[in-house]
């Protein structure tokens, strides 16, 4: 199994939409949240994503198509 941990920006649109829990249905991959930070106009969440590599890109292909921008994050995402 893969992991990746990515900070994911949401535009305005998609605030209200169910985007993470898609992700994890529709591409079986497991989804955590370690931080995040949502409001009105805007939101960003540091997301870790488990599963195979495949479905991993399927997924992050899937956020980026909705207008999700992903960016992978390097090292621990609970430091700093």
């Amino acid at each position: 199994m893969a992991s990746l941990k990515v900070h994911i920006i949401f535009p305005e649109e998609l605030i209200k939409e169910p985007v993470i829990y898609n992700l994890a249905k529709s591409y079986n991959v497991v989804t955590n949240i370690r931080k995040a930070n949502v409001d009105s106009k805007v939101g960003w969440v540091d997301l870790e994503i488990d599963g195979t590599e495949e479905d991993i890109q399927k997924g992050i292909r899937y956020m980026e198509s909705l207008g999700v921008d992903v960016e992978p994050i390097e090292g621990d995402i609970l430091e700093g």
